[in-house]
């Protein structure tokens, strides 16, 4: 054998043999005892479960929910409207107009009646079908897994649940904490110490399309206005608003009925178009960053006319001093809008503060006037939004796709600041382009990637 030129090698393994085929070289044939891999059967539970995902969206799941809150909404309207209507009943005229009232309310409670009766049907038929879907894939799951030889589905299922795991211990680390020792706060409320939420969560009319807006109540508002809402969307390139559409109450601007429409101007970009998601309502009018401009605007909704007040010369605007995350600017934002219990006020950056947060407080005069001013230390564009709670300002910074953490705050009563703030906001988007507090109800109003929502703080 040591004088042969032919070198035959054995492989002790079953089921592959060896054979010499030239000099000098060695083939190996692979024969396999298993079944062949069902490819077209785990192909069958790709397509099920993409068309299940399609079917199921998130969108979905929150329409019953929409249509209950409204349906409660307008009981409660109309509840309120019977009562009026007992009181001043006098067999003549405002009778007749209550009574017309009352009439349009049972008509659209009807409507929404016959919307979520649909709607329920529609699901349960859905229920039906992707359960069985569902059992049909767990099946041919199951025998799938008879494929897996070495277990790796197995292995695959423990290492899920230790990611599940790591990610309750993370959870739970970022549970919020307790603030540091602040003032009290100035108009009887306590220290804020959590936000609770979401309270309300739903798309707009507009869509995910338009994902720059802004929307709440006016914290001052004329008689009669307690109950509406307004809404601006930024339809032009994500920055700049025209007009502000206003509903009567929750339910209708959950399900986008009979909105009414205020123009400021006539079309984006113009002389007093609203330039980024910042704004508040306030006294029957809205504040907002004016086109093109370091000018706070003032749009009178009854009048439908435009005042305005310069900042500062050295005031950021055009994206010079913007919100932003992970260094990615919120464009536009160089001006902030807040309300508390009893002022409005400004937010920005200056040169002159090294681009550190301003607090401007705006007498709701016309034209306004530029009031109490307060310098704080913390960088403009190193928070993602500001708001402002019984004299204190509050900001916050994006953790990840899930929260947002308010992380700082500047007492204009003492001027106290504060880094170490541990209070976290679950997000249901990734981002949050606008945000302002409500002291009538103590909710946080956000719009957030194209979703208005709602947050509860919660006081000491």
């Amino acid at each position: 054998m040591g004088q042969s030129n032919l070198f035959i090698l054995m492989i002790a393994i079953p089921q592959i043999f060896s054979q010499a085929v030239k000099q000098n070289e060695c083939v190996c044939n692979l024969q396999n005892s298993d079944p062949v891999f069902p490819e077209n059967t785990l192909a069958k539970v790709q397509t099920a479960a993409a068309e299940c995902i399609k079917d199921i969206t998130s969108e979905k799941m929150t329409e019953v929910d929409r249509l209950l809150l409204g349906l409660r909404q307008r009981i409660k309207q109309l509840n309120e409207n019977v009562v009026t209507l007992e009181k001043e009943d006098d067999k003549n005229l405002y009778g007749a107009i209550s009574l017309r009232i009352i009439e349009l309310e049972l008509a659209e409670i009807l409507t929404l009646l016959n919307t979520l009766n649909r709607t329920t049907s529609n699901y349960h038929h859905l229920s039906i079908e992707t359960a069985a879907q569902l059992q049909d894939m767990t099946d041919m799951m199951v025998n799938l897994v008879k494929f897996d030889k070495m277990q790796v589905i197995k292995k695959e299922h423990e290492n899920q649940q230790i990611k599940k795991d790591l990610e309750k211990c993370k959870n739970e680390r970022k549970a919020t904490l307790p603030p540091p020792t602040l003032s009290p706060g100035h108009c009887g409320l306590g220290q804020m110490v959590n936000v609770s939420g979401p309270k309300t969560y739903s798309l707009t009319k507009y869509g995910t399309s338009y994902p720059y807006g802004a929307w709440g109540r006016d914290v001052n508002p004329a008689p009669g206005d307690e109950k509406k809402y307004w809404l601006v969307v930024l339809s032009s390139s994500n920055v700049y608003g025209h007009y502000v559409r206003q509903y009567s109450t929750m339910s209708t601007l959950l399900l986008g009925l009979g909105p009414a429409d205020t123009y400021i101007s006539s079309s984006n970009p113009t002389t007093n178009t609203i330039q980024g998601p910042n704004m508040v309502m306030y006294g029957n009018a809205l504040y907002y960053n004016c086109y093109n401009t370091m000018s706070v605007c003032r749009f009178n909704m009854t009048t439908r006319t435009v005042s305005n007040v310069a900042l500062p010369k050295d005031a950021g605007y055009n994206s010079k001093f913007p919100f932003g995350l992970l260094g990615v600017p919120y464009s536009y934002t160089d001006m902030d809008f807040a309300t508390d219990e009893s002022n409005l006020y400004v937010i920005y950056a200056t040169t002159g503060n090294f681009g550190n947060v301003v607090i401007t407080k705006l007498e709701t005069s016309t034209p306004p006037v530029l009031g109490q001013t307060w310098y704080t230390s913390l960088h403009k564009t190193t928070a993602t939004n500001t708001f402002i709670v019984c004299g204190v300002l509050y900001a916050t910074r994006y953790i990840d796709k899930e929260t947002e953490q308010i992380f700082y705050s500047f007492d204009t009563k003492t001027n106290e600041e504060h880094y170490d703030l541990k209070i976290h906001i679950r997000k249901m988007q990734t981002n949050i382009e606008y945000l302002n507090y409500d002291p009538r109800d103590h909710l946080l109003y956000v719009y957030s990637d194209g979703y208005i929502v709602t947050y509860e703080v919660m006081f000491q």
